[in-house]
Order: C-alpha cells, then sequence, then structure tokens
C-alpha cells in the first residue's frame, strides 16, 4: 500500500519536543519512518518523548531556543553529527495572557524571542546549503491569534502575526532553494499551555469559552501533528507560504 506521508530516511527536526504540540509531532513523525531530533529545554521529558517513539534511532539535542547568538553553530554542529535536515517542526512557544496596560516591554521581548526571533534565526540557518536536504520543508507554529483579535493577547497575537508575515515571505525566498514554509496555526488544544491560559477560569466557563468559539470543541495536539505532517511529507510537496488553520472551526465564526 502507498503511503503518501511515509518519511523513512528522512531527518527531521522538532522543537519544542518536550510536550504538547511538539512532543505529539515528534512521536506521530518517528512512526511515519523519519529519524527526529527532539529540541527543548528539559532533558528528562525530552527522554520521555525519546521513549514514545518508534523505529530508527532517534537524537535529543536539549538546548534553549532564546539563545539565539547560538543557534548557528549549535544547529550546524546537528548537521555535522545526524545529515542534512529534511525538516523543521518548530513548535516551541510560551503562551502570554497580558492586558495591553500592564504590558512591559520585559515581557514583549521575552514574548518575541521565543515565538517569533528564534524561528526567524532558525529558519536562516535552515537554509544554509550542506544544511538542508533536497526538497525539505519548514513548518512554523503559529496560532490563529496572529490572524484573530483577543482580549489580553496582544504581545502573544503579535509574535504569531509576526510569524505568519515572516512565513509567507521565506516561503517565496527560499522556493529556489528547495524549501517549503509554511504555517498550522491552532485555536484552543489540550496542552500546558492551555491550562495555564485556563487559570483563573472555572471548568464550567472554560467550557463554554471553547463551545462558543470551536464548533469542533477542544482539540488535542495531535490533531495539529497530522496538519504538521501533512506539510512536511510530500503530501505538501505544492504547497508553500501558507497558513492551515487547525482551529476546530474557530476562524469560521
Amino acid at each position: 500500500m502507498i503511503n503518501p506521508l511515509d518519511l523513512t530516511g528522512r531527518t527531521i527536526v522538532v522543537t519544542g519536543a518536550s510536550a504538547g504540540i511538539g512532543r505529539s509531532t515528534a512521536t506521530l513523525l518517528g512512526g511515519l519512518g523519519a529519524r527526529v531530533v527532539l529540541v527543548g529545554r528539559n532533558v528528562e521529558r525530552l527522554n520521555e518523548t525519546a521513549r514514545l517513539l518508534e523505529g530508527t534511532p532517534h537524537r535529543i539535542a536539549p538546548f534553549d531556543l532564546t539563545r539565539l547568538d547560538e543557534i548557528p553553530q549549535w544547529l550546524a554542529g546537528l548537521a555535522d553529527e545526524v545529515g542534512p535536515f529534511s525538516g523543521l517542526a518548530h513548535c516551541a512557544g510560551i503562551a502570554s495572557l497580558v492586558p495591553l496596560r500592564v504590558l512591559g516591554i520585559g515581557h514583549l521581548d521575552e514574548v518575541m524571542r521565543t515565538d517569533f526571533y528564534s524561528a526567524v534565526v532558525l529558519t536562516k540557518e535552515f537554509s544554509r546549503k550542506r544544511l538542508h536536504a533536497a526538497n525539505s520543508s519548514i513548518v512554523l507554529v503559529a496560532s490563529v491569534a496572529g490572524m484573530l483579535a483577543a482580549p489580553a493577547r496582544s504581545a502573544y497575537s503579535a509574535s504569531k502575526g509576526a510569524l505568519i508575515a515572516f512565513a509567507r515571505s521565506a516561503a517565496v525566498e527560499l522556493a529556489k532553494s528547495g524549501i517549503r514554509v509554511n504555517c498550522v496555526a491552532p485555536s484552543y488544544v489540550r496542552t500546558d499551555m492551555y491550562e495555564k491560559t485556563a487559570n483563573g477560569l472555572t471548568p464550567e466557563q472554560l467550557t463554554a469559552l471553547v463551545n462558543a468559539t470551536q464548533p469542533l470543541g477542544l482539540g488535542t495536539p495531535l490533531d495539529v501533528a497530522h496538519a504538521i505532517a501533512y506539510l512536511i511529507a510530500d503530501t505538501g510537496r505544492w504547497i508553500t507560504g501558507s497558513v492551515l488553520a487547525v482551529d476546530g472551526g474557530y476562524a469560521s465564526q
């Protein structure tokens, strides 16, 4: 049987692989035959993810992506060890729920550095000739918050909106290098980040919020991972510069 999602023989870097969408993505890609490079700050949690993976021996690569100046040397070193990358799924990020009236520059910088600047540097370095394989793919995890307004989300929305705009421009620029660049834009998904966002709301209030905004209800990390796999595999070979909303219908409201 032909499997258009088959990733056998390909090496994929997954950031944020210690939990949530990153962990589900790494697990799914491993099951599809990829050799997965697991990136995150928490070694213990990366090891937990590694134990869930099937197939080819995978690689744990602990790293703090907010150390932007160190990314070039670190990523090049990884490529020297495991060979050129066929894909990058950038799932790492932090949430922000801070009203504009109390938003500080320090917090804004932290959000932008983690959610946006790291993606820019990773994409730039991935595009170097010796680091990527032919017909490779980058998928950046954005958010519907980058396309639609929400209160107390100015910093987070700005970072994800910037990510979407960057991906579109990078897609055009890198097409001649054989690199596709796309975004997935989730809404409320049951992750640690979602639980933090839910702080201060009763279970009833939270359920009401999700039901009012997402016709298909609360998503799971695997729902987003499936979309990432689709864009990384040959199923996405004619897709670049796109934003795939994986949001249970949120953006249609």
